[in-house]
């Protein structure tokens, strides 16, 4: 399928950011038409192009959107989850950089779908330089008139608020953002009851990826099938995919869902240091391994997950032969046991003692029972904890044994001396 950039068509050009040059590129015109339709059809149509949530999880985006109950005398809200913590991942950052103004089209037009009058942008808080970028861009769609008192003259009002989160990974958790939105610890909430119903100071709540909600008004002015037309019918549209690692042209591609990993490696000008491929991750460190015996898998929701992995947040981080599993696995157990929120036991104390067998094992002085206990200390952490932060940390550590169990065993079989010097 040919490359039809649709996210990044915008960058590149002259300062992109700036309202003027984004209303010359067709900026504004999905919202403009979104008004003239009902609420109700706005999100059928959404829910018929099949959008799924660019976050990660591939939930449809329509159908969130439809369950927002009506009439119920609430208000409603649109969260916007710019946190973007997964190691690896680099798409949202460059979309509110280089391109805000989608992002606040498709808010407006998602609080207009589910009858919200106010939104709540959460950026990473190390992101200063997209925070600054996004709240001048909505001051300019204030300024102009797409936002505040009387929106494109429908009576209706939209407000926007940018909120800089403080580092924490778990706030990319939709329920421990909400809190964190709250003036609380950022800590996740128990489901049910699900944002839907009992979100933002409890009350029905969509949140929902910047990727997503950029995605809007393509949609609505290109119409359901013409985005049901890119990628498979799974998984439709283009992804921005964030290549990193051992490949001569790291950076942000954007393709249809679906493409392969050859195809991006190509994209990408080949590998860096002349080594073949070795490992790499589909979606970010929290999505389990994959291997060259993947190179030609379609990249998109179903079929990675058919594969034994996840599509994640399409951040594709590439290892060559020259690297070794257990390192980099070691680095991202150590980020996990980090950036639990220490609310639950299994991912507490279950990301504590990984990092310290992985760490042993590293520097020469592990055992071929603690690679069974890897195993076993995983298996308890994986559907035992209260969040996805566990679960996912325990994907590189059980595939990176299923597929390079020999990695592991040569360190375990090392003498300790030769290793001296090695920091992990």
């Amino acid at each position: 399928m040919p490359l039809t950039p649709v996210l990044t068509k915008r960058f590149g050009t002259e300062a992109p950011w700036l309202i003027e040059n984004y209303l010359a590129l067709q900026g504004y015109d999905g919202l403009k038409k979104a008004i003239t339709m009902s609420p109700d059809d706005l999100i059928a149509m959404v829910k018929e192009s099949n959008l799924r949530g660019r976050g990660g999880a591939g939930f449809p985006t329509g159908m969130k959107w439809q369950f927002i109950p009506q009439n119920d005398g609430k208000p409603h809200y649109v969260v916007v989850n710019a946190d973007e913590g997964e190691p690896g991942t680099c798409r949202d950052l460059p979309l509110m950089m280089n391109d805000p103004h989608s992002m606040i089209e498709g808010i407006i037009i998602a609080c207009f779908a589910v009858r919200a009058n106010h939104a709540f942008v959460y950026i990473r808080g190390e992101a200063v330089h997209a925070i600054r970028r996004v709240t001048q861009a909505v001051n300019e769609a204030y300024a102009k008139g797409f936002l505040g008192d009387d929106v494109l003259g429908t009576g209706l009002r939209f407000d926007i608020t940018v909120h800089g989160g403080a580092g924490a990974y778990i706030c990319g958790e939709e329920t421990a953002l909400l809190d964190s939105l709250e003036g609380k610890r950022g800590q996740p909430r128990l489901k049910p009851p699900f944002p839907a119903t009992n979100g933002l100071y409890d009350a029905p709540t969509v949140v929902n990826n910047v990727g997503t909600l950029c995605s809007v008004p393509y949609i609505v002015l290109g119409g359901a099938e013409w985005h049901k037309g890119l990628g498979p019918e799974g998984s439709p549209g283009t992804s921005i995919y964030s290549l990193s690692g051992r490949i001569k042209n790291p950076g942000q591609y954007e393709a249809p869902m679906g493409t392969t990993l050859r195809e991006l490696i190509e994209m990408a000008g080949g590998m860096s240091r002349g080594l073949d491929l070795k490992f790499w991750t589909p979606g970010g460190s929290s999505t389990p391994l994959l291997t060259t015996e993947h190179l030609d898998l379609p990249l998109d929701f179903d079929a990675v997950v058919k594969a034994g992995s996840m599509n994640g947040t399409s951040a594709v981080m590439i290892f060559d032969e020259g690297d070794n599993v257990v390192q980099a696995v070691l680095k991202w157990t150590e980020f996990y046991e980090h950036e639990s929120c220490g609310k639950c036991t299994p991912c507490r104390e279950g990301n504590y003692w990984t990092a310290q067998i992985l760490a042993r094992i590293w520097h020469g002085e592990g055992t071929e029972a603690d690679i069974d206990t890897l195993l076993d200390v995983s298996d308890n952490i994986l559907g035992r904890s209260f969040c996805a932060l566990g679960d996912g940390a325990t994907g590189c550590i059980m595939s990176s044994i299923k597929y390079f169990r020999d990695d592991y065993l040569e360190l375990i079989n090392k003498p300790a001396h030769t290793l001296t010097g090695v920091s992990a």
